[in-house]
């Protein structure tokens, strides 16, 4: 799950990271009063939507009056913010944050992620930070220092020096930059975060060590554990799809294709996805019914599969272990049914039951094509699908 940047900056500052003072706002109205509130000056009006590269589209503006704050608020509120990470259907502005605005000296990046390889959390550190640091990632590799954190021991000093030294920090900066890396790291590890960003991390002209801006991710299976981050969720920056998947315990995501797949387990359902693209497809989603959906499932399944508008066929491909062919059978029967489905469906199951689900289809009166392979199923909806 993925948070606001004002959001962000309320979890870390809770431990102990600088981050200059903001207000979330709505209307253009509210965005004119959050500008005297900060005590007028210079502020800073920003987009927030879950996507990085948002001053480049326009999305962070410099406003030096009340009467600025509240145009530039509403030019961008309504408006869909076009980033690199967006697509090109870009997001919807909903909500803004208005800012302090910062006497920058210095720009850098510091961010903790998840290491699998390393299998630990990673700390990440580049001396320049700002817009730009994904390609800095690719022109230059060796100016982002790696520091992988021990998980039981944590951070050690000698590396919290490494990095701080790596950002060029000296005196008593080094001291400010320390605790930022701390407060940092111990936000990751409470809040089960996936990832922890300051782009960019500054220093002021005063010598301060400050997080102009953050990001966040948490993992999902572990927001059980934090009701408070679990709140922060923001379903208008999510794919309704997706949030309507939720509801019955799918596990699914939307992708570009035009080929729905529904499929029990995330193994298969992956090769089904390739396969589709061997013969010539694209699929259109993810889609992991589990081992133990029932007939509802199935159908509210199918229901989102046809809310997408892209897709122009359906393959259903199960083996029942746990899950019984008769049961799938039933469910894509009510489903076409209850949808008035238009679209070609190929059906291949293997499995438990197989014999009384092919059966059950075959009697249904649906217009579907059957398939007793994956290959087969996959040429067929190809087909179909074009």
């Amino acid at each position: 799950m993925n948070i606001h940047e004002y959001q962000a900056k309320e979890v870390l500052a809770r431990y102990g990271v600088p981050v200059p003072k903001g207000i979330p706002v709505d209307t253009a109205e509210q965005a004119a009063k959050a500008f005297h509130d900060l005590g007028g000056g210079l502020a800073v009006v920003k987009a927030q939507i879950h996507a990085g590269g948002r001053g480049k589209a326009g999305g962070v503006k410099l406003v030096r009056s009340a009467d600025d704050a509240q145009n530039i608020a509403a030019g961008l509120i309504g408006k869909a913010l076009v980033t690199p990470q967006t697509g090109p259907e870009g997001r919807v502005v909903k909500k803004l944050y208005v800012t302090q605005g910062a006497d920058i000296a210095r720009e850098m990046y510091l961010a903790v992620a998840m290491d699998r390889s390393a299998r630990a959390p990673v700390v990440i550190a580049a001396a320049e930070g700002g817009v730009d640091i994904e390609d800095l990632a690719h022109s230059k590799p060796e100016a982002l220092l790696r520091v992988p954190v021990h998980p039981v021991k944590g951070i050690q000093g000698f590396q919290i020096r490494r990095i701080c030294f790596h950002l060029g920090l000296k005196g008593d900066q080094l001291k400010g930059g320390a605790a930022v890396i701390q407060g940092l790291l111990k936000a990751f590890m409470d809040t089960d975060a996936s990832l922890a960003e300051i782009n960019p991390l500054i220093t002021t002209k005063d010598g301060q060590v400050v997080a102009l801006d953050a990001k966040m991710s948490f993992d999902d299976n572990a927001l059980f554990r934090h009701k408070d981050v679990a709140g922060y969720r923001d379903l208008n920056e999510e794919d309704p799809k997706e949030v309507e998947a939720k509801k019955f315990d799918l596990n699914y995501i939307a992708l570009s294709g035009n080929i729905g797949c529904m499929v029990n387990g995330a193994g298969l359902a992956m090769a089904t996805m390739d396969v589709i693209q061997q013969k010539g497809g694209m699929p259109a989603n993810f889609l992991d019914v589990g081992n133990g959906a029932n007939k509802t499932q199935v159908t509210n399944a199918f229901k989102i599969l046809l809310s997408d508008k892209n897709v122009k066929g359906i393959l259903v491909n199960i083996f029942g272990g746990i899950m019984k062919c008769d049961t799938i059978a039933e469910g894509v029967i009510a489903a076409a049914k209850e949808t008035n489905m238009s679209v070609p469906l190929v059906v291949r199951l293997e499995g438990t039951n197989v014999e009384l689900g092919r059966k059950m289809l075959q009697e249904s009166g649906l217009n579907l094509q059957t398939a007793t392979s994956l290959d087969e199923a996959a040429e067929k909806i190809v087909k179909a699908a074009h």
